[in-house]
């Protein structure tokens, strides 16, 4: 939680420390309470004096509106302190996970992300209000109360020393075994997330596989699963409330026959037998919210520890430079540089990479699955780091450059293209978010976008479902190639991002970068040879090296593997 505690701020924090104060009025009022009934019985009604009745009447009368008005207020400022302290952990995780490179990424799965922003959030917040109420209140309650039984009788009072004891060792004992038990089912909770999830995003594949069937039966082990789990959770902590309900009745009657034979004797008064009674309530209910409290921090105890993974998750590549400095061109050089998504040299993804690529040249990259194509060009804007070996973007470490400028200085079109809810203008302006109209429909022009756009009868101002459902896969790319272009970059990469789309189309966009991104050095990974042969050079990668670089016509004499994808591509055309 002190982790969490430094979130706290502005009237979040003012009303966290307001609510206790609060509390302590609404406990003064009510252990008050018991004691000018006592007097009202042993006094008032023993002599008849129906004006100190009246007297001790109303002073209770208003000490029981004071204790309402406290506890109203103490449950209004602890709504707003617990919603904004949640509020606060949510933009603190939501922030952190935006500064994770993609190994950080890597490490937590989305839906344990979606787990943790939600489930695990909702579980600490509610938890934070039974700290700032109940556990602030039960204590002093009870403290005050069994001060207030000991002061009217001591030796009554062993009744509920002797209640304790068995009450905190049966509370102990479900906090020790119910804490594993939670986390386990939060993990769960994330299973079932990654079962939606999965299903939603490719639920057209399950239909068109007829797989529902398939799919419902692992949806339902995933959610029986969860179920399990947290009904071993919970049966535990069940059994902490018919404990202390049987302990309180215990109590009352044990009480009510040992004080009721003191009365007789003469040795107790009826007043202190219905105030001390009171009194003990309001101990044994104190001791239940204590259980109550302590319960729901032993489920968000393993909620807080998820949470603060994230936050203690420091960002694999951290922003070193000192100053702004812009890139003052496109030019890229890779010097002897190896990488692994371990950080292990001895198992790496790419090593002794040497290239040489000049501002504005267009480079090709073709290599076979699992190649390491993809891996290169995310060393360019520092999604990953280099492991050894440096990277030079416009003369200088990509490592000297703050982020930020690095990467608005390098266009990427992602091999798995992706849209947000919104509308085409909006999504266009990802790239340039003060684009006018004009830019942006010349961006869809080189990017052969524009024609498919103004057939929507909203043309730029049509809304994209979730991930740019209602358009097809051609489209989705075309509109991510020019959301790209609109951010005038001195490196644009294409990563296989026009495989969606025709031969034609693919040249057309070809010719129009020669246009649009004159003087941008632009790198094109694809699998069609056609979509690199008139690229400067070409890139041959073989098990994460560079096998070759060449033109079109130098590969084609001199690498076999080139030569053999150009062969076989050759006669899927004849």
């Amino acid at each position: 939680m002190k982790k969490l505690f430094s979130l706290l701020r502005g009237k979040y924090l003012l009303m966290s420390i307001l609510t206790p104060l609060l509390i302590i009025g609404e406990v003064i009022m009510e252990v008050s309470i018991p004691r000018l009934m006592a007097e009202i019985v042993n006094t008032g009604i023993q002599n008849h004096d129906i004006a100190y009745v009246t007297a001790k009447g109303g002073m209770m009368v208003v000490m029981a509106l004071a204790s309402l008005a406290f506890g109203a207020l103490a449950g209004w400022t602890a709504s707003i302190a617990s919603i904004g302290f949640g509020t606060e952990i949510r933009k603190s995780l939501f922030e952190r996970v935006q500064d994770f490179s993609f190994s950080n990424v890597d490490r937590f799965s989305t839906s344990s992300l979606i787990t943790r922003m939600t489930t695990d959030i909702t579980n600490t917040q509610q938890a934070w209000m039974m700290l700032i109420r109940s556990l602030v209140r039960s204590p002093i309650m009870f403290v005050s109360a069994s001060v207030m039984a000991f002061s009217i009788n001591r030796r009554l009072s062993m009744v509920f020393l002797i209640a304790v004891p068995i009450l905190i060792t049966v509370l102990t004992l479900v906090i020790t075994k119910a804490h594993p038990r939670f986390k386990h089912m939060l993990k769960q909770f994330d299973s079932l997330n990654a079962k939606i999830q999965e299903n939603l995003i490719g639920i057209r594949v399950v239909k068109a596989f007829v797989r529902e069937k398939h799919e419902n039966n692992g949806f339902e082990e995933t959610a029986s699963a969860l179920r399990d789990a947290q009904m071993r959770a919970e049966k535990l902590v069940i059994v902490n409330m018919p404990v202390l309900q049987m302990m309180i009745y215990v109590c009352i009657l044990t009480i009510l026959w040992v004080g009721g034979k003191m009365i007789v004797v003469g040795d107790m008064l009826t007043g202190h037998l219905i105030s001390f009674i009171s009194y003990v309530n309001q101990i044994l209910m104190s001791l239940m919210m204590i259980s109550m409290a302590f319960t729901m921090l032993v489920i968000s105890k393993a909620s807080i520890n998820r949470i603060v993974e994230v936050l203690n998750e420091t960002p694999d590549i951290p922003d070193m430079a000192e100053d702004d400095t812009p890139i003052k061109d496109g030019s890229i050089v890779f010097d002897n540089v190896s990488f692994s998504y371990t950080g292990d040299l001895s198992n790496c993804t790419l090593s002794g990479i040497n290239l040489t690529i000049h501002a504005g040249e267009t480079v090709g990259i073709l290599g076979g699955t699992g190649s390491a194509k993809t891996t290169l060009v995310h060393l360019i804007p520092r999604l990953y780091e280099v492991t050894d070996g440096s990277l030079l973007v416009g003369g200088r470490d990509v490592r000297q450059y703050r982020q930020e400028t690095l990467r608005s200085s390098v266009a990427m079109v992602l091999q798995k293209n992706v849209l947000f809810s919104g509308t085409i203008r909006e999504n266009l302006r990802w790239g340039n978010p003060d684009a006018t109209d004009e830019e942006i429909v010349a961006a869809c022009k080189a990017a052969q976008a524009h024609d498919f756009i103004t057939t929507f009868p909203d043309g730029y101002d049509t809304v994209l479902g979730q991930g740019g459902v209602n358009v097809s896969g051609g489209q989705k790319q075309r509109l991510c190639i020019a959301r790209a272009l609109l951010k005038s970059p001195k490196i644009i990469i294409l990563d296989d991002s026009t495989s969606a789309v025709d031969t034609a189309t693919d040249s057309k966009i070809r010719e129009a970068f020669k246009k649009e991104l004159a003087g941008t050095t632009t790198i094109i990974i694809a699998q069609r040879i056609s979509s690199i042969c008139d690229a400067d050079k070409i890139v041959v990668l073989d098990n994460g090296q560079i096998d070759a670089v060449g033109t079109h016509q130098e590969l084609l004499k001199t690498n076999e593997i080139y030569r053999e994808v150009y062969e076989s591509q050759q006669k899927g055309v004849a």
